[in-house]
Formats: C-alpha cells, sequence, structure tokens
C-alpha cells in the first residue's frame, strides 16, 4: 500500500530538497502529485521525485471554491493512477515533514491495521460559525447542509482511500459549497467542505484531528504564523511534533523558504531521526 502526497501550490516547492531527502529510498511505498496554479510562474523541482508529477490545474485563490476544486483534482487524479494509493495526504508548499518516512508509513498503515481512519480536523462549536454559515445567504445551504451538520476544520488532512471515492463523487454538497459568497470576509470553503462532508457521511471513520501542526496564535491576515530560519532548532521540531491526541503530528506550516538550509542542517539528526 501506498501514500499519496498530494502538493497544492501556488509558488515553487522551496523544500523539495528537503522532501527528497525525505522520500529516499521508498519509491513502492509512495506517490506524488503537484497541483500548481498555472497563472503563478513555478519553475519545475529538479529532484528526481518530483520529475512528471505536475497534473493538469487550474488557478487557485485563497477563501474561494478553487482550493476545494484543485484538492479533488488531486484526489481524482492519484486514485485513477495507482489502485495502491491508500492514504491521501494534502500538503502545501509551506509544510515539512516532522518525521522519517518510515515513522509516518508505520503509524498509518501498522498502528491503525485493520480498521484505518481518515485524520481530519472536525470541529463544531467555533464562534464564527453563524457567520460562515449564511455567507452565501440564510437559507442558501439548506436542505442539504442544515446548521447543526455544519462543520469546521484544518484545510489539510490525510484521507483514507475510502472517504477520498467518498470526496470525489460527492456532487450534493459540492453544488453547495461552491456557490458565490455574499459576505466574502467570512468565506473560507476549503475549511469547510471536507469536515462538513466526512462528519456527514462517516464520522466514525475520521480522528476529528489533523496531522498536520499549524500555529493560529501569532495569526496575521488570516494566515498562520510563519516560522523564520532563526527559529529553526531541534527544540522546535520537538514541540511541533507534540500533540493532544493519541498521535504525533506528522507534518507543520507554516516556513518561510529561506528555511531550507537550517532544515536541512538538521535533517538527518534530528527530523528523520524518530
Amino acid at each position: 500500500m501506498k501514500i499519496a502526497f498530494l502538493f497544492l501550490t501556488n509558488t515553487d516547492l522551496h523544500f523539495a530538497p528537503l522532501w527528497d531527502r525525505f522520500f529516499a529510498n521508498h519509491d513502492d511505498l509512495f506517490n506524488i502529485y503537484i497541483h500548481a496554479d498555472p497563472s503563478s510562474k513555478i519553475t519545475p523541482p529538479s529532484e528526481r521525485v518530483f520529475k512528471g508529477r505536475f497534473i493538469a490545474s487550474k488557478r487557485t485563490q485563497r477563501a474561494s471554491p478553487t482550493l476545494i476544486s484543485a484538492a479533488r483534482r488531486l484526489m481524482a487524479t492519484a486514485l485513477l493512477d495507482d489502485p495502491l494509493n491508500s492514504y491521501f495526504a494534502l500538503v502545501s508548499q509551506h509544510c515539512i515533514p516532522l518525521h522519517s518516512f518510515n515513522f509516518i508509513y508505520n503509524s498509518l498503515f501498522r498502528s491503525q491495521f485493520p480498521e484505518y481512519r481518515s485524520f481530519i480536523q472536525i470541529l463544531s462549536n467555533e464562534s464564527y460559525m453563524w457567520d460562515r454559515y449564511v455567507a452565501r445567504g440564510e437559507s442558501a445551504m439548506l436542505p442539504e447542509v442544515p446548521f447543526d451538520r455544519f462543520r469546521f476544520g484544518s484545510q489539510f488532512f490525510v484521507l483514507t482511500r475510502r472517504h477520498a471515492l467518498v470526496v470525489i463523487r460527492d456532487r450534493r454538497l459540492w453544488r453547495k459549497f461552491r456557490m458565490t459568497c455574499l459576505n466574502e470576509d467570512s468565506c473560507y470553503p476549503e475549511e469547510h467542505y471536507f469536515p462538513t462532508l466526512l462528519s456527514m457521511e462517516d464520522p466514525q471513520g475520521c480522528t476529528q484531528y489533523t496531522l498536520t501542526h499549524v500555529n493560529w496564535t501569532e495569526s496575521v491576515d488570516g494566515h498562520p504564523r510563519t516560522y523564520f530560519p532563526a527559529k529553526i532548532s531541534s527544540e522546535l521540531i520537538y514541540k511541533l511534533r507534540e500533540s493532544n491526541s493519541t498521535y504525533s503530528h506528522m507534518f507543520a506550516r507554516k516556513f518561510s523558504p529561506d528555511c531550507l538550509k537550517p532544515l536541512m542542517d538538521i535533517a538527518d539528526k534530528v527530523i528523520f531521526r524518530d
């Protein structure tokens, strides 16, 4: 069985060398798919594992259904490409791995056998939920999505093949979430579509939490905290791995591009040493 890594980006993959080291010597256990915004001038990574992995893409925009479309397009491509793709990990160009490939692979497959579940954050009691629910109009989501079924979660997740199929087959909820928002300040469909759909279809098959660490305590303009080179250390990696759940965080964001060198400096001794 394989993990399909779905890279969603609108810039160069600045951490390609780190990911390349992460994937080394595991060619039979993963596939890579890259959705790159065609309106951005993106330089394809030189690393072998990324060659030929770009899929047919369309323009994306934050806080819009285009991000849902891109994630669905990545999943559909991965599902058709290889029947052995069993987990689908959505990551961005700002994401890094926090463990070795072996650790992540074994955590997903061996520790979960035989009841594989999806790692997707599903929250229901956030203070801003009503504003986001009525962003398209007070009754626009009805009858398919009543307010008490509306959910919120991180944009980044790891889905089982069963749930990836649920996503790409869905038409009923997708028609609702692709509607134009009347209040754009409260419209973040990419944070609501996936958790709402999967909580309605198979709540017991989801862990309710994400494996991607994000720090919102110092957010700026709706973006999470960005880590810069001066903050990169073994202590930071250990801290980012921490989780309140059974599982350690496996990925983290958001890192500035110039973090590559200090991250590579501690890759073998810290990040990929479990």
